[in-house]
């Protein structure tokens, strides 16, 4: 072990190698007249294993690398990427690069992320567990947790497997400018899938846990358990008459509303002019209760990062206050396009979280609803981010004076995504914390419900 200028923690030879390389291609690319140039390196391994009725379906053990290569000559660009990280090789990258960006057109918006914004700092986010799981292990882990689903019920008569995954490895980025920064992670996730079948009708349904720490992962039973009972609660399912209902999005899907905002901010949509909040900046798009952030340094969390994929320093900050949306999600080249900052989101968002707006999770929402529909599944997919509209399949479950009185399939959900926006009444405080966005169940007054 060895300690890198450029980097406050010890590095292993493996990404000593990566700084190396790095090196290598930079030298190599100003050696070749390039005004600028950037390196993203990394490398990791892992295993995944799928069982199917107690027997191994699938085993995949993956050890990947790789090395992508762009060069800027003043405002023209070209990149090339490679897996072999030999001198030769890595040298004929940047020069395949630079063969290219002589080639393309000027784009005055190209180049790096500014210096003074990149990264100075380093926090241990506790990113890093690598788990030494063995076929074995993982096999067995993935039985335990099909097993538990198949043996809640005998109305689960078929299954689509038990899978057990494990990933963990190191990312390098590098640029011209001086900037190293190495990020380490781990990623661990169990899944189960059943079908139960009930007279005439048949369901299925899944459930998943994913975290940075195997610790922190739900016990293999207990996957399979939380399986069994979605499968199960979606037997009898119903057709809804057609007509309009509060609508509560299930925390595991309730993201999907958060996506669509990150897409109609997103610099890329806002410079095409794409996007139905252009110019919305400074305007109120949700109700007062609102608060939306991003959380990048959050300990262990799915979407934490101390720089974005230029380098540049990540930030907590509010992208929505009291309902007011406060800034844009932006990376170096749509950043200037637009004649704004950088918001350090080259790569995509880090946590974003919506804030709960109730101490209550999803009882305390049903019971605010009192009569309406509880969404636990989107199918299909019908949004368009130029207008707004909205239009979904999905699957969930009808509800009375705020208690779930049935299943409900076969209906879409419709609206306009400016409208289901301000329409949130409530953020539950149930947030499923498996994913970059973080949110609670979510409570919308109104949509129209197409069904029979």
């Amino acid at each position: 072990m060895n300690n890198h200028p450029w980097h406050p923690v010890p590095i292993d030879s493996q990404e000593s190698t990566l700084l190396e390389i790095a090196d290598l291609a930079l030298t190599r690319a100003t050696d070749k007249g390039a005004t600028g140039a950037e390196v993203s390196m990394g490398h990791g391994q892992g295993i995944s294993v799928t069982v199917r009725r107690g027997q191994v379906e699938t085993v995949e053990h993956n050890r990947d690398k790789s090395l992508g290569v762009t060069v800027f000559f003043e405002h023209r660009s070209g990149s090339a990427d490679t897996t072999d990280y030999s001198a030769s090789a890595v040298e004929s990258c940047v020069d395949a690069a630079c063969n290219i960006a002589r080639f393309t057109e000027q784009d005055e918006f190209n180049g790096l992320a500014e210096p003074d914004l990149l990264a100075t700092e380093f926090p241990e986010l506790d990113l890093y567990h690598p788990w030494d799981l063995d076929m074995e292990q993982a096999i067995e882990l993935a039985q335990r947790c099909e097993q538990a689903a198949l043996d809640q019920d005998k109305r689960i008569t078929n299954t689509e497997g038990g899978s057990i995954s494990s990933h963990h490895g190191s990312e390098l980025y590098a640029n011209s400018n001086g900037f190293r920064g190495l990020s380490r992670s781990s990623r661990h996730s169990t899944s189960c899938s059943v079908i139960a079948g009930e007279g005439d009708s048949m369901q299925r349904d899944y459930w998943f846990d994913s975290c940075r720490d195997r610790n922190d992962l739900m016990p293999p039973e207990e996957v399979g358990k939380e399986t069994a009972r979605r499968t199960l609660r979606r037997l009898g399912a119903r057709k809804i008459r057609t007509g309009d209902y509060p609508v509560i999005y299930e925390a595991p899907v309730a993201g999907s509303l958060m996506s669509h905002l990150v897409s109609a901010i997103n610099g890329s949509s806002l410079y095409r002019q794409a996007s139905f909040l252009l110019d919305s900046k400074g305007e109120q798009i949700f109700n007062r209760k609102i608060r939306i952030h991003e959380q990048p340094l959050l300990k262990k969390a799915s979407g934490s990062a101390s720089f974005d994929n230029e380098g540049v320093a990540t930030k907590s900050r509010d992208i929505v206050t009291a309902g007011v949306l406060n800034d844009y999600v932006l990376n170096s080249y749509s950043s200037r396009k637009l004649g704004l900052q950088t918001t350090g989101n080259a790569g995509g968002v880090h946590n974003l979280t919506i804030d709960s707006t109730l101490k209550g999770g999803l009882e305390n929402l049903l019971s605010q609803m009192g009569t309406g529909l509880l969404v636990s599944e989107l199918i299909g997919f019908g949004v368009n981010t130029v207008t707004g509209d909205y239009s979904r399949g999905a699957f969930g479950f009808w509800v009375e004076n705020g208690k779930i009185e049935y299943p409900v399939q076969e209906f879409t959900i419709a609206g306009n995504l400016r409208d289901m926006f301000m329409s949130i009444e409530a953020v539950g405080s149930d947030v499923d914390t498996r994913r970059s966005t973080r949110t609670g169940s979510i409570l919308i007054s109104k949509l129209t419900v197409a069904g029979e």
